[in-house]
Parts: structure tokens; sequence; C-alpha cells
């Protein structure tokens, strides 16, 4: 039996200068839905339901699944690391609340917080290559950031992860922050 994840908490916000439109969007843990304030209470119901589904089809869209994460990962690899570290598998993970990503280099598998779900795919391939740079190297050193620092958008992931989680008011883990 499959149970469906919680809903996340909805914060619907009324403007009197918005005439026609509704818009949504996520802010860390919860969606705003912003809708015109002569709405009733009837048609606020119906948008944030509307809101909500086309929400989770566009963060679909950019949530990839386990099978292309790996593909994903094995191609970043190729591109930044030379195919030196190759993955057994990558999958997203429910139960990381302080790390972005894992990686178990006895057993070569990557997890990824599904706190990623839905973030540029520019962060999530920097997170991937963090990773995947812990199969060559298992510690934060100077010879584990050079192989980082061969993906091209570290920096700026960096930089998106560290006000994410300022924004969110959690502290990044160790290796995260920009240095």
């Amino acid at each position: 039996m499959t149970t469906e994840p919680p809903r996340p908490e909805v914060e619907v916000r009324r403007s009197k200068r918005r005439r026609r439109t509704v818009s949504a969007y996520r802010d860390g843990d919860r969606i705003v839905v912003m809708i015109p304030a002569s709405l009733s209470r009837k048609e606020e119901a119906e948008w944030v339901e509307t809101m909500l589904a086309r929400l989770e089809r566009s963060e679909k869209r950019r949530r990839p699944s386990d099978d292309v994460l790996l593909q994903r990962a094995l191609g970043l690899s190729d591109k930044y690391l030379g195919g030196l570290p190759r993955p057994e598998s990558v999958r997203w993970v429910e139960n990381q609340r302080s790390r972005w990503g894992s990686c178990t280099p006895g057993d070569r598998t990557i997890r990824l917080s599904a706190r990623l779900q839905g973030m540029p795919a520019w962060v999530i391939d920097y997170v991937l290559v963090h990773e995947l740079a812990h199969l060559l190297e298992t510690g934060h050193d100077a010879k584990f950031w050079a192989w980082v620092d061969r993906y091209p958008h570290a920096e700026r992931a960096k930089g998106y992860l560290l006000g994410w989680s300022a924004a969110a008011k959690l502290t990044l883990p160790p290796g995260y922050e920009a240095d």
C-alpha cells in the first residue's frame, strides 16, 4: 500500500491590485498561492487545488527518477571527473534533513535529499558532482575540492544552497558551505 506524501502547507495571499491572475510558487516547504481579493472562498479553494496540481506537474518535470539520476551522475562523471567515479546507484531519499546528499564509497551508493527536488538542474548537478567526488576522495580536503571545482557552476550552486538554507533557517552541513 502506497501512502500519499503529506500535503504541503499552503498560504493564500489575496491582493486588491490583482484582478484576474492567479499564481503559485514554492517558498521553502510551503506553497504560496496569490489570488485576487475579489474571489469567493469557493473560487479560492478551486484555484488552490488547480495551482497545487500545476506546481506538482511543473516540479515533476524537474524531478528525475532514480534511474535518470544514475544516468545523469554517470554523464557528469564522464564530463567533469574523467569517468573515474562510477556509482552503483543514485536515489532520492526523504530522511536527509541536514544534508543535501550523501555517499557511501564502500558500496558506491549516492543518496540525494528530496529537498533538492524542484531546484534548478545545475544545483542538483553540483550535489551529484560533490557526491561523486567522494568516490575519489572521502574527506573535504584540497584534493576533494579540486575534483568538485571542475564543475563550472560549483561556486554558484554553493551560493544558491547557502541562500536557500539561510532563507529556510537551516545550517548547511560540512562541505557545502561557501568557502
